[in-house]
């Protein structure tokens, strides 16, 4: 999976911008005229300049790249709530709710509507919190984030086939839309995934309804800077995690029974719950959402095989210098497959050495690592297809684009991250689907 053997030479605007329209769906046409249009305003320009985003004229619309399977895809939303639980970032709120999409092989899109990556309220609050406080190499202005559309088909019934479950959990403040492209790619090769949030957490979630102690369907994240710069924070959050990504599994045994797991009550899409096996399950996360899925199939025994795309096993230290805690998946080891995924580019790659390093030496052979090169930490977020088209259109630096997801041209990287997650679980979940 190393990139060190590839051409290291600056990429041109040129081919970025050709590499944003091989990797485009059905919408690319719209985003990449957008993308002529605004590309003369700057090539190089200076990280934290917005004013050319604003003098590019119309705002630039991304797209997500195409999956490749056979299968067309459906999606649906579940808002699940967890009555057991109290939600540990707002005091006021009784119960721990969670949304999830819901990925799938469709029997016929015919009818169904391809879904937003955000919805237009989410997108608002995305585009006023995350350039400015959790990626400044984001631009400011110049971005319509509402107007991407997935591949996903909204309410497409699903084929009566039961399909691997795959369940994914998104980087520290992250939202699970920013995992959609791996979700999407996955789902047409024939898995059910289901992409979780951890309200709070997550930059922004929006609910179906109001309740009686929430007056907004919209919440946005609790954290202001790096978690793990504050060890209980870190171990409140992945704690957390790790009984949301449980609780859904929970929801879904409701929902391949034949129950309707959806706490508002909505209707599902046909023969979802007959699309489940959940006798073939897997977990896959970035950052710490990586943490988060390894220490659930630690914690789990419905969790066949898991996948750490650069999520830290240890806590943060104590004290300066100081060695931190282990996580009980990485001081015992794991007794079934664990994949650890890093760059070249993350520049805390050194700190996941001493517990990665701890794993892999206790668990007996089941787990393997591999590095991606000439790419950046957020190489394995729908990012790696939108920085080189921010960049493309004049609403990034060079600079910044490489130290979001790297050098690496995301048609080179795209597939290559979506080959390494759907190859290991083939291997470990078997082939996707038999006839029920």
């Amino acid at each position: 999976m190393s990139g060190g053997t590839m051409d290291r030479r600056t990429v041109a605007r040129s081919a970025a911008v050709l590499a944003a329209a091989l990797l485009s769906g059905g919408a690319g046409g719209t985003a990449r005229a957008r993308t002529r249009e605004a590309a003369g305003a700057r090539d190089t320009a200076p990280a934290g300049t917005r004013d050319a985003a604003r003098a590019a004229g119309a705002d630039l619309v991304l797209t997500l790249p195409a999956p490749t399977g056979r299968h067309r895809v459906g999606v649906t939303t579940l808002y699940l709530v967890d009555r057991d639980r109290r939600d540990p970032w707002a005091p006021e709120v009784p119960v721990r709710e969670v949304m999830a999409t819901v990925l799938y092989p469709a029997r016929t899109v015919r009818g169904c509507p391809r879904a937003p990556q955000m919805t237009r309220k989410a997108a608002k609050s995305f585009a006023g919190f995350v350039p400015i406080h959790q990626h400044p190499e984001l631009p400011e202005a110049g971005v319509d984030w509402a107007a991407t559309l997935t591949h996903g088909h909204t309410g497409a019934p699903a084929q009566p086939v039961r399909r691997p479950v795959v369940l994914y959990s998104p980087g520290g403040g992250d939202a699970r839309t920013l995992g959609t492209g791996i979700a999407e790619e996955l789902a047409s090769h024939g898995y059910v995934v289901v992409t979780v949030d951890h309200p709070g957490d997550a930059s922004e979630v929006e609910f179906p309804n109001t309740t009686a102690y929430r007056d907004d369907p919209l919440r946005t994240t609790v954290f202001r800077g790096d978690p793990r710069t504050d060890p209980g924070l870190f171990r409140t959050m992945i704690e957390t995690r790790v009984a949301d990504v449980r609780f859904v599994l929970d929801r879904l045994a409701v929902l391949a029974a034949g129950g309707n797991p959806d706490a508002a009550g909505r209707p599902l899409p046909e023969h979802l719950g007959r699309a489940l096996d959940l006798r073939r399950v897997g977990v896959y996360g970035h950052s710490a959402g990586g943490t988060t899925a390894a220490q659930a199939l630690y914690e789990d025994r419905r969790i066949a095989a898991a996948i750490d795309l650069e999520g830290y096993l240890d806590h943060p230290a104590r004290t300066p210098g100081g060695a931190g805690e282990l996580f009980p998946v990485a001081r015992d080891g794991v007794d079934r497959p664990l994949l650890l995924v890093r760059t070249d580019g993350f520049r805390h790659g050194q700190a996941l050495e001493p517990s990665w390093s701890a794993v892999a030496a206790r668990s007996g052979g089941r787990v393997r690592r591999c590095r991606v090169d000439r790419a950046g930490h957020a190489v394995f977020t729908d990012y790696a297809a939108f920085a080189p088209q921010l960049q493309a259109a004049g609403l990034m630096s060079s600079e910044d684009r490489a130290g979001l997801v790297g050098t690496l041209e995301p048609a080179v990287s795209v597939p290559l991250v979506r080959d390494r997650v759907r190859g290991f679980f083939t291997r470990h979940l078997g082939r996707p689907g038999h006839l029920v």
